[in-house]
């Protein structure tokens, strides 16, 4: 059985397993308000990468901040109507490929700002012509100094070791920075604003949901997480949260990926993990989950298509985002309380994950 509810309050001790990653992932809605209080700088920002007209923006990033590179892509292309793309790291880095950079943007995302490549590819892309932004928790840290501008995610301190609240944080910056380029920021900054209040009314329902299903769940051992379009983010945001806090082999895959090849492996035991928002993606995401019920797979719908998806073992329906390329800010929630209710159920504390850091300093 789940352990109970925390309740973090002055008298809470601080030894129970996973208050810090409930806190942190309750403190989102505070944290994207915190970040709202950025968005002049940030609509400024914008206006002066609208000027430069680049040919492309690079995102770069390990881990979470990775997955906000994904979310990175739809936003520029959506809001902005600009190509952005997860650039590699290892090409100039590691192999030292002669890469052109003078007619692009790079958006170097890492909530603690250390990571020793991720600083490197900013100071070669910089060399090289680049005009570099660092989008990070930590504004005076190695990455910031490197780069020729800040976005300052302004989250507070996380001190959880899984990113929540930094790693909503950025998808946010990332869509005022795209929105600020396509001259729209301030309708953004209005729609995060009431986004902010749809998570802060969601979560203690998902709170609630989460702990019976992590009850039917706890003997997983291996998932599919599978999304699309922009929820593709989210996809792979809740797989590194199980993979991190849980001990779950979970793979992230498109709706698509899932039907060509990784459908073969599902059976009873192995549950299929499904985001759907009501967008031209639900199609897609619908069709997996019926060729994974087909299989005995069990699926947990979230997302605010989640009643849609025929044949769900479990719903975890999250609010209409404002705008459809802000539903990723509303769709990790249900992934992160999920992961801290199956690590708990597990025995395991989601505060201190086997094997990893705060902050990863190895390349």
């Amino acid at each position: 059985m789940h352990a109970p509810a925390i309740q973090y309050d002055s008298d809470h001790a601080a030894s129970s397993a996973g208050w810090l990653f409930l806190r942190e992932i309750r403190d989102q809605p505070a944290a994207l308000e915190r970040l709202l209080e950025q968005a002049a700088e940030i609509a400024t920002l914008g206006e002066a990468l609208a000027a430069r007209r680049p040919r492309l923006v690079r995102l770069v990033a390990h881990g979470s901040s990775d997955n906000a590179a994904a979310y990175g892509v739809y936003a520029f292309g959506l809001l902005a109507g600009w190509t952005a793309v997860r650039d590699s790291i290892s090409l100039p880095v590691y192999y030292g490929a002669s890469v052109r950079f003078d007619d692009s943007t790079v958006l170097a995302l890492s909530q603690s700002g250390s990571t020793p490549d991720v600083v490197a590819y900013v100071e070669h892309a910089r060399a090289r012509g680049a005009f570099t932004v660092a989008v990070t928790n930590e504004p005076a840290s190695p990455l910031a100094e490197a780069a020729h501008a800040v976005l300052f995610l302004a989250a507070g301190e996380e001190r959880a070791i899984a990113a929540t609240k930094t790693y909503t944080n950025q998808l946010a910056a990332l869509a005022l920075l795209a929105a600020a380029v396509g001259g729209r920021g301030g309708s953004l900054a209005r729609d995060i604003a009431r986004l902010a209040d749809q998570l802060a009314r969601a979560l203690d329902p998902l709170e609630a949901a989460v702990l019976p299903i992590a009850d039917a769940l706890v003997d997983a051992v291996r998932m599919f997480v599978v999304g699309r379009g922009a929820e593709f983010a989210s996809a792979r945001e809740t797989a590194l949260k199980l993979v991190e806090t849980c001990r779950v082999a979970a793979v992230p895959l498109t709706a698509t990926d899932l039907v060509h090849g990784p459908v073969a492996a599902l059976e009873p035991l192995f549950p299929v993990w499904a985001i759907a928002s009501d967008d031209a993606t639900l199609p897609a995401v619908a069709t997996a989950v019926r060729r994974a019920r087909e299989t005995g797979a069990p699926v947990i719908a979230c997302g605010s298509a989640a009643g849609a998806l025929d044949g769900a073992s479990h719903r975890l329906p999250t609010p209409v985002a404002p705008i459809p390329v802000l539903a990723p800010l509303l769709t990790a929630a249900p992934g992160q309380l999920f992961a801290w209710a199956l690590a708990r159920a597990k025995g395991l504390d989601p505060d201190r994950p086997s094997h990893l850091t705060k902050v990863t300093l190895t390349p």
